[in-house]
């Protein structure tokens, strides 16, 4: 069960990409701490804990992944939108479930394993091949210790054991895979003909009103009004509020200028790092690619990065120390910069873009400015007048009192779904309409935009079918289309048993078309998707009908099925990824699973109040 409060457990790191992530912020260059103390804990699964620095890791990691995704840096607004800080915490919880769970079965590695592991790490290689030195120094940069850092691997190998274990057996069943690729890559060829109002034997019926009102009973739910429930409301809303607020100049100005970095935007270059173990190693690459013997794709790939590993984004010079500056904002177009020493040690640039300033004039932005510094002042006001309307109405004062003694508003309004206007736009608004009953007192309740409302029902209409004389024409339009898409479709039914009966198409004075290798996921001209799953669905040979719109109906015949050749190349590769898939997705689920019952079983809890501190640091949470 989660609880708030965390428990002192043993240390450690908890799962493989906290890990991994302390090696791409040695290498990739982007990096936080000074997450409290290192090892306070911000959740616990059992026996182990997940740290401060562990959590900010993962957290500022998402926050650069999506950000690169989106092209510019998430608000914790928008993570929390997206359920990433939710997420984050998942990750963390389920490898800290393993971790104990691996801890309570005895499984672990030896320190040979450790080693074999440490070696193969290309940030801890130099000329010669593993160098201490530069572990040593890797680790110290970033705030930790060999000690910390061989005890992550360890555990991270455990893991690796454990999930093998728990995903070992994820076969998909015999045939699993040859029957969807059977299923997915068989065609068709059909022949087919349109029925149109041509092929009717008689006009357009004219309905009798016997016919209509026994449409109309039939059909009452496509003709009945909705529901509409009678309200009174009283509001404030900062866009009605703001109408009457003046902003001077000497305020919006000053608005601007606290979002100066909004307006006054500074040169930036698109820039990707890769840092070497020393000086030597940095300049023998340097000199390399401007001889044309490699390129900086080919150096990242070398190392076994990626180039998200290396991406810095936009950088601007008061992000950079003097070195990597002076390098930077040297190059007059894009290319590569350095060897420059970094706070991780020498390293190369390429510089993808240049950026240049941008600046925008108050007087562009006047205006807005002084709407937005009216809104918030609006948005005071209304917040201000709360505890007045609170008391007001706590003293039985109705709405319409309420709205004569304060900033708020009276109005009426029949709500039904079809209205979105004004305050019917807002969710909260609509809600509480929804869930009051006629003997409710008022209550306050906020929208969306920092407004404040309350509510009075003062009755509701039910749904009510309206007499056929005061809706004919709507009636009769809907009566006619529907029984001239029934004639269409026995037209087509009584054509297509012609044709079985041995009749051809030309025979009918039906124009057929014939259409080949029909995918199941494609389509056949005028038609609708119905059309091709009726297709798919019936027997080589089969002769059929299909009903379509008060315009057409179909007359089908199946002509060939064709299925695939499972040993050609293409199939065969795709029964692989059928298979491929499969099994990621059965050891998926039981892994997911298997951590869940885990993570229960030996219970956990998270400290609510470690995780906004570490999320104030990470994403600036107000």
């Amino acid at each position: 069960m989660a609880e708030e409060g965390a428990r002192r457990k043993k240390k450690g790191n908890v799962v493989i990409w906290a890990v991994l992530g302390l090696l791409i912020l040695a290498l990739g260059g982007f990096g936080i701490g000074g997450f409290g103390s290192s090892q306070q804990s911000v959740a616990s699964v059992g026996d182990r804990d997940i740290s401060a620095s562990d959590y900010g890791n993962a957290l500022q990691q998402e926050q650069a992944r999506i950000g690169r995704q989106f092209g510019q840096s998430l608000t914790v607004d928008q993570m929390r939108a997206l359920g990433l800080d939710q997420l984050v915490m998942e990750r963390l919880l389920a490898g800290a479930a393993l971790d104990n769970d691996a801890d309570q079965l005895g499984v672990s590695v030896g320190d040979a394993e450790v080693a074999q592991r440490l070696r193969a790490i290309p940030a801890f290689q130099s000329a010669a091949g593993f160098d201490r030195e530069v572990y040593q120094d890797v680790l110290r940069r970033q705030g930790t210790n060999p000690r910390n850092f061989e005890a992550a691997l360890r555990d991270e190998a455990a893991r690796e054991i454990l999930q093998a274990a728990i995903v070992g057996v994820t076969e998909p069943p015999e045939g699993y895979a040859t029957t969807i690729a059977n299923w997915l890559e068989e065609t068709r060829d059909i022949t087919v003909a349109e029925v149109t109002a041509a092929q009717l034997q008689a006009g357009p019926a004219a309905p009798t009103d016997e016919d209509l009102e026994t449409y109309l009973q039939d059909n009452s739910r496509r003709f009945e009004t909705p529901e509409r429930r009678r309200v009174t409301y009283a509001w404030a809303s900062p866009d009605i509020v703001a109408e009457g607020i003046d902003v001077d100049e000497a305020d919006a100005r000053a608005l601007y200028e606290q979002r100066i970095d909004r307006y006054r935007i500074p040169a930036r270059v698109l820039a990707e790092r890769l840092v070497f173990a020393d000086e030597a190693a940095a300049q023998a690459a340097a000199d390399a690619v401007a001889a044309g013997e490699t390129d900086f794709d080919t150096l990242v790939m070398e190392r076994g990065l990626t180039l998200d590993d290396v991406d810095q984004g936009e950088i601007a010079e008061a992000d950079v120390d003097a070195p990597v500056r002076d390098a930077l904002f040297a190059l007059e177009e894009p290319g590569i910069a350095g060897p420059v020493e970094t706070s991780l040690g020498p390293a190369l640039f390429r510089v993808n873009a240049i950026l240049d300033p941008q600046e925008t004039p108050f007087e562009d932005v006047q205006d807005k400015l002084a709407a937005e510094a009216a809104l918030d002042e609006a948005r005071r006001e209304i917040d201000a007048a709360r505890e007045a309307i609170d008391d007001l109405m706590a003293g039985g004062a109705t709405l319409e009192e309420v709205a004569a003694d304060t900033i708020m508003e009276v109005g009426t309004l029949e709500l039904d779904p079809s209205i979105s206007e004004g305050i019917a736009g807002y969710e909260a608004f609509r809600t509480a309409v929804s869930a009051a009953e006629v003997d409710d007192f008022p209550e306050l309740f906020d929208l969306s935009d920092g407004g404040l409302a309350a509510i009075r029902l003062d009755g509701i209409d039910e749904p009510m079918l309206p007499a056929l004389a005061d809706i004919r024409a709507q009636v009769e339009a809907a009566w006619q289309s529907d029984s001239l898409q029934r004639r269409l479709a026995e037209r087509a039914e009584a054509l297509a048993e012609r044709l079985r009966e041995g009749e051809s198409f030309e025979d009918l004075g039906l124009s057929a078309d014939s259409v080949t290798g029909i995918e199941r996921d494609g389509g056949v001209a005028n038609a609708s998707r119905d059309l091709v799953d009726t297709v798919f669905a019936a027997e080589d040979g089969a002769i059929l009908a299909e009903p379509g719109d008060e315009t057409r109906a179909y007359v089908i015949r199946i002509d060939g099925v064709t299925r695939p050749d499972l040993e050609s190349p293409d199939s065969a590769e795709l029964v692989e990824a059928i298979e491929a898939t499969a099994r990621r997705d059965i050891g998926a689920d039981l892994l997911t699973g298997y951590t869940a019952a885990a993570r229960d079983a030996a219970g956990f809890e998270v400290n609510a109040n470690a995780i906004r501190a570490i999320q104030s640091q990470v994403m600036g949470v107000r």
